[in-house]
């Protein structure tokens, strides 16, 4: 399928440096286990396995799995502590990258941006979708559709940040963001239109780096061409979209699962804004989409490394 194709480059890209120790939260059921052992096997990471020892190595003879080769750290069968354990192991440098197995998001997610964590960064915490569609001839970053429930003005240009620069890491030089809104017009009765255009403005005086900018603009005008032509908008960003940012989480998730279910589209997920990646897989997540976020992780986590050097 093309949506494949799309996805072929970056997996085959995130290989070149071999496996990243990713702490694995929690993987109790087939789904999360599996995800991170064919990842494994993909080539893209090396699991530490954080939780139950005895439930988990259960667990992997049940999917015939052979427990060799794959680290274990034991720890009582509590969900919240798992993460603790799984969150230190990232901060401490003993593991690249962060997954979240079968447990809760929030019991996840809670240790993750828990200020002992140090996890955490200047910049707000975000989520985006890397997602292929059969009708748009290239990936596209979708933000913020998990995480951030209404944000603010300064709250959106750090999730416009965050995005970019994991677009870049994806190999786009220079990112195209579009701000998305029900309207291409600046109406002062739709607060996300004027939000729009002050990030347009905050990327013009580089208050965020990176790519360009452009907003308010109707769906339809951010990845048509044709469409962004027949309202005489004239942009650089307009029907060419390598990122959209919708203006809340509800418009957000829904356009997601539109895009998901309706569409057939592909996808990988990460969170941004924190010291490390983070995979928060789904239980409904495919395991090719589970496989897709492992490879899109490894390539932030070496972008995130190269920034440090």
């Amino acid at each position: 399928m093309a949506i494949d194709r799309l996805f072929a480059p970056l997996r085959e890209a995130a290989l070149s440096g071999g496996r990243l120790r990713t702490a694995v939260a929690y993987p109790l059921c087939p789904a999360s286990l599996g995800a991170a052992v064919q990842a494994r096997e993909a080539g893209y990471i090396e699991p530490v396995l954080v939780g139950p020892a005895r439930r988990i190595q259960a667990l992997l003879a049940e999917m015939g799995v052979r427990a060799g080769g794959l680290e274990i750290v034991d720890t009582p069968d509590d969900e919240k502590l798992a993460a603790r354990t799984a969150a230190a192991l990232a901060r401490d440098g003993a593991a690249s990258m962060l997954m979240k197995g079968s447990l809760h998001t929030d019991h996840f997610m809670s240790a993750v941006v828990a200020r002992e964590s140090g996890l955490r960064t200047e910049r707000r915490i975000s989520h985006v979708f890397v997602m292929a569609v059969a009708a748009y001839p290239k990936l596209f970053i979708l933000t913020d559709a998990a995480v951030n429930i209404a944000p603010t003005l300064q709250e959106k240009a750090d999730i416009a940040q965050n995005a970019i620069d994991l677009a870049r890491a994806l190999g786009v030089a220079r990112p195209k963001l579009a701000v998305l809104c029900a309207t291409e017009s600046v109406n002062p009765s739709m607060p996300a239109t004027l939000d729009a255009a002050a990030l347009s403005k905050m990327a013009d005086r580089q208050q965020i780096r990176g790519g360009d900018i452009d907003g308010p603009l109707a769906f339809d005008n951010a990845i048509s061409r044709e469409a962004a032509d027949q309202k005489g908008i004239v942009s650089h960003v307009a029907g060419d979209a390598d990122i959209l940012l919708v203006p809340d989480i509800e418009a957000g998730n829904m356009l997601y699962k539109e895009l998901t279910w309706l569409a057939g589209a592909g996808a990988a997920g990460l969170v941004l804004g924190t010291r490390v990646p983070v995979l928060l897989t789904s239980r409904s997540d495919s395991m090719e989409a589970r496989v897709n976020s492992c490879a899109i992780a490894v390539l932030h986590a070496r972008a995130l490394a190269a920034a440090v050097r």
